[in-house]
């Protein structure tokens, strides 16, 4: 008598072979993109480390001076170091919103795995470059610049590839959930950043660049290696990216499961045969969508120019929020960065919630603008009673987080992904890249503004800088009010709808 088979290998049994692939993908691209997001992390935890207030050194040792410059970076010793960070911030930001555009072009009509893995390899390059400054003892402001640039040329390759990977694997069903909690890998990925940046930066700042420089760059060889662009490609079934005319093809369609792959009943076995050898022949001749078509898709402009706005008040605080820890709270440059990674900590919950949410009412709309609204008073409250102890800082941080990256993780990842299979396309996934792209690159705008305005107003004090980042959560909604009118009203037709059949 054979042996009953261990209750784990069972359980692995239980999943199919399409699962172990879609579970691959997911598991590859998070941590690709957790990679890229850490390696952006260690400029906003070594700015306190480049000026710092030398007096609490105590005295110059090289000299009888006292001045309190002594210990700083040159060129950032000087009283205007705040507008040379925003330079820096801008540097990488403004080439990675113009290479953005650029990117999902080259994305479309590029096999994934080469692109992706190819601007891993590059972003680890420019990013230990910038570390290696301190050991070559540089100190001229066009060199850390240049490389800036370069780095945000570089890492403009990750998140439309990732995004149209995930999107050619999974289908429309329990997509805001799935993406959720796949986009917390942005939060992982500035946790992990800011703890590898904080362990070196008062010793050694450049190895707080060196190392996620590293990383960065093994995770593309990995990507190179196993990552699998179509679900075609291994023999796997596509997803199920719309249910319309599924009547009209003779396919009985069941509840949609979780990786969003088409689920049949056994009437339809010939049916799903002809399907899938349609679904090959449509992946080798898939033609890319123009730049111009893929503004016309409906809600695209709108969520790009929200992005805009949502992403300005993100990456104002990826940038400037522990330096605002150090100035207000005068925690050490490492408790700061400790301390930041809170308002990461509510960004993965912010996005889990946001995707749950938009799945059960299908307003995708709806979510961000009252998460965006939300966040607003919370702002004001955080600034204002924040910094009165550290467990009403650790709270506050943990919902502002929550309430400013639910949004921002909803759009890049559900939305782009919704509107890159939109209905108008007729089944052509070659437009996802593109879409990206252009939400993406939109936001990336937004994202080189903020941290721009924050150095310029922060002179003026931090109080201004939260009042402007709170009109910017507002100008975010006010994009999206055609888009949220819209599915109001499309809610309010499906109960009357409901309520008509049951008077008949």
């Amino acid at each position: 008598m054979r042996a009953i088979p261990a209750p784990g290998i069972r359980f692995l049994r239980s999943f199919s072979r399409d699962s172990w692939y879609r579970g691959l993908i997911l598991v590859l691209t998070f941590l690709c993109y957790t990679t890229f997001h850490l390696s952006r992390k260690p400029i906003s935890i070594v700015k306190s480390e480049l000026h710092y207030n030398c007096s609490s050194r105590g005295p110059n040792p090289h000299n009888e001076s006292n001045s309190t410059t002594w210990c700083d970076w040159k060129p950032f010793d000087q009283d205007n170091y705040k507008e040379l960070f925003g330079a820096l911030d801008n540097a990488f930001l403004v080439a990675y919103a113009i290479g953005m555009y650029i990117s999902g072009v080259f994305g479309e009509r590029l096999p994934l795995r080469y692109y992706l893995s190819g601007g891993m390899l590059l972003s680890g390059l420019f990013t230990a470059l910038f570390g290696l400054g301190y050991y070559w003892n540089i100190h001229e402001l066009w060199y850390f610049v240049l490389v800036q640039v370069l780095n945000g040329l570089a890492q403009t390759t990750g998140w439309p590839s990732v995004v149209t990977c995930v999107g050619n694997w999974f289908g429309k069903g329990k997509r805001g959930f799935i993406m959720g909690i796949w986009n917390s890998h942005t939060s992982v990925g500035n946790i992990l950043g800011s703890l590898i940046a904080g362990a070196w930066v008062s010793n050694a700042w450049g190895l707080s660049f060196i190392v996620p420089g590293i990383i960065i760059a093994s995770m593309g060889v990995i990507c190179f290696l196993f990552l699998i662009e179509y679900p075609e490609d291994v023999d796997c079934s596509p997803p199920l990216h719309h249910t319309a005319g599924l009547e009209e093809k003779g396919l009985e369609a069941g509840h949609s499961i979780s990786d969003g792959s088409l689920n049949i009943s056994s009437n339809s076995r010939e049916n799903i045969v002809d399907m899938s050898e349609g679904s090959k022949e449509s992946t080798e001749n898939r033609e890319a969508i123009s730049f111009i078509d893929a503004l016309r898709i409906p809600g695209v402009v709108e969520f790009s120019f929200c992005l805009l706005f949502a992403k300005l008040v993100s990456y104002t605080f990826l940038y400037w929020l522990p330096l605002y820890i150090v100035n207000v709270a005068h925690f050490t440059a490492k408790k700061a960065g400790d301390m930041s990674t809170l308002f990461d900590v509510g960004g993965i919950v912010g996005g889990i919630l946001a995707g749950l949410i938009s799945d059960y009412t299908g307003g995708r709309g709806t979510t961000c603008c009252t998460m965006l609204i939300l966040a607003v008073p919370m702002l004001f409250a955080y600034n204002h009673v924040g910094q009165n102890g550290l467990a009403t800082s650790i709270v506050m941080l943990i919902i502002c987080g929550a309430l400013v990256n639910g949004p921002y993780a909803l759009i890049t990842t559900a939305v782009s992904a919704d509107l890159g299979t939109h209905e108008c396309l007729q089944g052509n996934a070659k437009a996802l890249a593109t879409v990206t792209a252009i939400i993406d690159g939109t936001g990336s705008v937004g994202a080189a503004l903020g941290p721009l305005l924050a150095g310029l107003i922060s002179r003026t004090g931090w109080d201004n800088v939260f009042y402007m980042l709170m009109a910017a959560d507002l100008l975010a909604c006010l994009f999206l009010s055609r888009v949220v009118f819209k599915e109001i009203r499309g809610w309010c037709g499906s109960c009357g709808r409901k309520r008509g059949f049951k008077e008949f």
